[in-house]
């Protein structure tokens, strides 16, 4: 059926899978104790160190609102620890505390798990044509951001 290949079907076929394959991804890291916003906050916090509320928003390419809701529900939670930073006291240092690193592994594993089991039901072949048209997608969607 190559000619209900065009683009516009095809885009929203993608966003339709991408959506679905996010929402099983997360359900599984959900039932391992960490959702997979959380994860992202916590792997930031894990490959950065202590950040700043500030620097975790940019990182995140969120809003700081957004940032210090999830920052304090991390904190609750006793995966984070907010300190005040020695060069501004007025600013606040979020550090992944240990439980929290014991719950990003954990969660970490249920998503890799859960990846394993939908992109291995690719053959290698497979695998690596869809890496490929990615990449096309990806360099693509850069450049509608620079020259829209």
């Amino acid at each position: 059926m190559a000619g209900d290949a065009e683009p516009g079907r095809v885009g929203l076929r993608y966003l339709a899978v991408a959506y679905q394959v996010r929402k099983v991804l997360d359900g599984h890291m959900v039932s391992s104790g960490l959702s997979l916003a959380r994860s992202k906050v916590l792997g930031i916090l894990d490959r950065e160190g202590s950040l700043r509320q500030t620097s975790l928003a940019h990182e995140l390419g969120l809003a700081q609102r957004s940032v210090t809701q999830a920052v304090e529900s991390l904190a609750r939670d006793g995966l984070v620890e907010r300190t005040p930073d020695p060069d501004d006291g007025r600013a606040k240092l979020v550090t992944m505390t240990g439980e929290g690193a014991a719950a990003l592994a954990a969660s970490t594993d249920a998503g890799e798990l859960m990846l394993q089991r939908i992109f291995g039901s690719l053959s290698q072949k497979q695998l690596a044509q869809l890496d490929k048209l990615l990449g096309v997608v990806d360099s693509a969607t850069v450049a509608a951001i620079v020259d829209p």
